[in-house]
């Protein structure tokens, strides 16, 4: 699914023939299929409206509007009829029932960074909450929104929350101005709590291993540090240094290369095919030797928000691999073998790493950098794809199809699907 200024374009994912064409009473700012790809969800915040819209009955629709109160975030509920509206001023959370019209309201919701999660088995919610200036949190019972747990945590303030993937274990963190990672059991108790240091700012992502075995924080310092899961201790620090010295470190850099032509094919007028291929400039990776020295850039020390520190890392699926970036370098993509807790490889870009994410079926890593090509990395080596098209296609996102086979690309204007072969085994 798709949107353009107010009309929403769903097509079928393997032949992007269009199927249906909703039309909504205002600009779409989010859009959000649910859980059984059944119902599409439209929100149109200046307008505090969600409009909801079925594949299965097209003529019916759903519209839900907070009024005054305002909207500013909706999603669904994992079950798929239930969507949950935050208001203005994060004033409430209402919960809207499709099936029985019914409404649920939960009061004092944190405005931060992650502030309302599932489970991955869609039992519970957890959300975080002000109140009598503390921080709370309240775990829901997703079956009739009955309160689980409701208890007060140890942050000054609390910038997010996280369920671990098999729904036992809630990571909660504070301000980046106070270095604290505090766990949670389902009823409530406090399992550990985690301070790396004290001064200095903090914690500056997170991120569950699909196993739920381990626990990688990235920090303003630049290094991350995993804790395991049997008792939730660092294991180990890997750090970012600006100049790779490891011979067991394989470090790819994109470097550009000018097309050939052939002459024979030259004629004039040329063709547009061969006009672009003489414009545009090709990629490819090469193995340097070690040492290799990164680009590095010195943080702003007196803005806001410096670029400092570890501020994308993700798990693969198999748990094998943790990709990292370290935003005070940031055209890299670190890999680390987690079975070795050891750096494994390095991807060295021209442009800023925009967005990385792992093939949820196997170890295979996207990365895009705000260019026209997109970078894939197995185990088996490194590949440059160039998008084909007219015009300059600056990729600024991805996101991969549930089976691995395909990944949608993301400009600020358009989108296209980019489909992968399976190897025959």
């Amino acid at each position: 699914a798709s949107c353009v200024q107010h009309r929403l374009v769903v097509r079928d994912a393997s032949s992007l023939q269009l199927l249906q064409l909703y039309t909504c009473l205002d600009q779409i700012q989010y859009i959000e299929w649910s859980s059984d790809s059944l119902f599409i969800l439209c929100a149109l915040y200046k307008r505090g409206i969600v409009q909801v819209w079925s594949l299965e009955q097209p003529a019916w629709h759903c519209r839900i509007d907070e009024g005054s109160a305002g909207l500013v975030a909706s999603c669904w509920s994992p079950d798929g009829r239930h969507i949950l509206n935050t208001t203005e001023f994060h004033l409430r959370i209402t919960v809207w029932s499709l099936c029985t019209k019914s409404v649920s309201y939960i009061k004092y919701p944190k405005a931060c960074q992650q502030g309302v999660v599932f489970t991955k088995d869609g039992r519970y919610m957890a959300v975080a909450e002000r109140r009598d200036c503390k921080d709370c949190i309240s775990i829901f019972v997703c079956s009739n929104w009955q309160l689980l747990r409701h208890f007060e945590t140890e942050t000054q303030d609390l910038s997010g929350i996280e369920w671990a993937p098999n729904g036992c274990v809630l990571a909660a963190w504070d301000t980046c101005l106070e270095y604290k990672v505090l766990l949670y059991s389902l009823d409530g108790r406090l399992l550990s709590s985690f301070r790396a240091y004290e001064w200095p700012l903090g914690v500056k992502s997170i991120a569950w291993s699909p196993s739920s075995q381990f626990l990688a924080i990235g920090s303003f310092d630049e290094k991350v540090r995993i804790l395991n899961h049997v008792t939730w201790k660092k294991i180990t620090e890997l750090d970012h240094p600006a100049t790779i010295a490891s011979k067991k470190t394989i470090v790819y850099k994109e470097v550009e290369k000018s097309p050939t032509v052939d002459t024979e094919r030259l004629s004039f007028p040329p063709t547009r095919e061969l006009a672009s291929s003489l414009f545009s400039t090709q990629s490819k990776y090469d193995i340097s030797q070690v040492p290799v020295s990164l680009q590095y850039i010195k943080p702003v020390a007196d803005r806001a928000n410096p670029k400092v520190g570890v501020g994308m890392l993700a798990f693969s699926a198999d748990n094998c691999f943790l990709a990292t970036k370290n935003d005070n370098i940031p055209n890299a993509v670190w890999i680390w073998d987690i079975r070795k807790l050891k750096l494994s490889v390095v991807l060295e870009q021209l442009c800023t790493i925009q967005c990385f994410q792992w093939d949820p079926c196997q170890p295979r890593l996207a990365v895009c950098t705000g260019t026209s090509r997109v970078y894939l990395w197995s185990p088996a080596g490194c590949v440059v794809v160039q998008v084909p098209g007219e015009g300059d296609f600056q990729i600024v996102s991805l996101s991969w199809h549930c089976t691995g086979d395909s990944m949608v690309l993301l400009s600020k204007d358009n989108f296209c699907v980019c489909y992968l072969e399976r190897e025959e085994v």
